[in-house]
């Protein structure tokens, strides 16, 4: 017998405007008592009296059992969270900037007041993955995970190398159809993707891992000579986040734009999908795929983490028990494509080797081996206006 919810949200945009949706489409034991939201003023398509700006209205009524956490601000999020789990309330969350930054704590919290924090909508949109981490995966050796986490960039992506639109008229389109902010550089420079990734890690590996010591480049220093190429070699570019068991006790991670052929999965997966592949020891290969943006497949994946909590159910993290001697790990060696607009910058660069080498008016690149070390290190002078960075597959 499922447990009724009385639940209280923070905010009421398009994702929670998308879960309403669904939830109105179907008969649950549960009931919204009452919405938090930033601007009073903003017109709304449910009665006024069900609207607050005041955080006590959920956070200090003892009635509401579950706080359903749909806001953008990280710090905000997280103050709501700790404090909604310290005082019996289990809650549902899709920030994973809040997440990411502060897992462990949460989990320390969950585990001191017996409440529960589920975070499905957090990654990938629509596509339960952090479930199946959890559950199916629970005592499996996991060699990778990696694939398509944000759905934004992979849209802008698909109309440059399917319809030859230009980056920033792509751009433009995803801002205008809600997958991208007016402000888009948490999805073009690839740290939406870092965040989910760090929390992936987490249910994969059994690691707590500081997202802001993950590695990410992201596709908004891509030009019109990368795209050539690309096309040139059968290549699309893609924006990918790996976590890749590198030694038995040793797991790296980054976010990189990538060139891949054809014969590789996540090749297809295209506009605001999302593609999660995951290689394991003994199921080997499995592929997940799904909607990555927008209200109703987030917002189904919230309502599933809710529905889950009206039998109790909380991530157990069975994998950090066993996780004392694993590491995070950045001695790790990457093909790489590296365009250039000064001499200057390529010899500031420690290449191991450079195997292909291109010298053109207006177009300069080597292919070669290198560091992450020595990418994270010089991070700077690679990420300068004029340069693009793209692992080879």
């Amino acid at each position: 017998m499922s447990n009724k919810l009385i639940i209280g949200m923070f905010g009421f945009g398009v994702v929670g405007q998308g879960l309403y949706d669904i939830i109105k489409t179907k008969k649950l034991n549960l009931e919204i008592k009452k919405f938090v939201i930033k601007n009073a003023d903003k017109k709304r398509s449910l009665p006024a009296e069900l609207f607050t700006t005041d955080a006590e209205a959920i956070l200090g009524d003892t009635e509401i059992n579950t706080v359903v956490e749909l806001i953008d601000d990280a710090e905000a999020a997280f103050e709501i969270t700790k404090r909604a789990l310290k005082s019996g309330k289990n809650v549902v969350s899709a920030n994973k900037k809040m997440i990411a930054t502060h897992l462990e704590e949460l989990a320390e919290i969950q585990q001191e007041y017996g409440t529960s924090l589920l975070y499905e909508g957090a990654v990938c949109g629509s596509i339960p993955i952090i479930r199946n981490l959890e559950e199916y995966y629970d005592n499996e050796l996991l060699h990778s995970v990696s694939g398509i986490f944000n759905g934004s960039s992979n849209y802008i992506l698909s109309k440059i190398f399917n319809e030859n639109q230009s980056y920033d008229t792509a751009l433009r389109k995803a801002q205008e159809l809600g997958f991208a902010e007016t402000d888009p550089t948490l999805d073009v420079g690839g740290y939406d993707p870092k965040y989910k990734l760090a929390i992936v890690a987490s249910h994969a590996y059994g690691i707590y891992v500081d997202p802001e010591t993950i590695l990410n480049l992201g596709i908004d220093k891509l030009g019109e000579q990368d795209i050539r190429f690309a096309k040139e070699k059968g290549f699309k570019i893609k924006l990918l986040p790996l976590a890749k068991e590198i030694d038995p006790n040793q797991v790296v991670l980054y976010v990189l734009p990538k060139f891949i052929h054809s014969d590789n999965i996540l090749f297809n997966v295209e506009n605001e999908n999302n593609g999660v592949l995951v290689k394991a020891a003994f199921a080997d290969e499995q592929f997940f795929y799904g909607k990555g943006a927008g209200g109703h497949p987030t917002g189904s994946a919230v309502l599933s983490d809710i529905t889950a909590l009206r039998y109790g159910y909380r991530y157990e993290y069975k994998k950090h028990l066993d996780a004392g001697q694993i590491a995070y790990n950045t001695d790790y060696q990457l093909k790489v494509y590296f365009r250039y607009a000064e001499e200057e910058t390529l010899s500031q660069l420690q290449f191991n080797s450079i195997s292909e080498r291109f010298y053109g008016e207006n177009f300069k690149y080597v292919i070669g081996e290198i560091n992450l070390n020595e990418i994270i290190n010089k991070r700077a002078i690679i990420h300068q206006t004029g340069n693009f960075l793209a692992e080879i597959l």
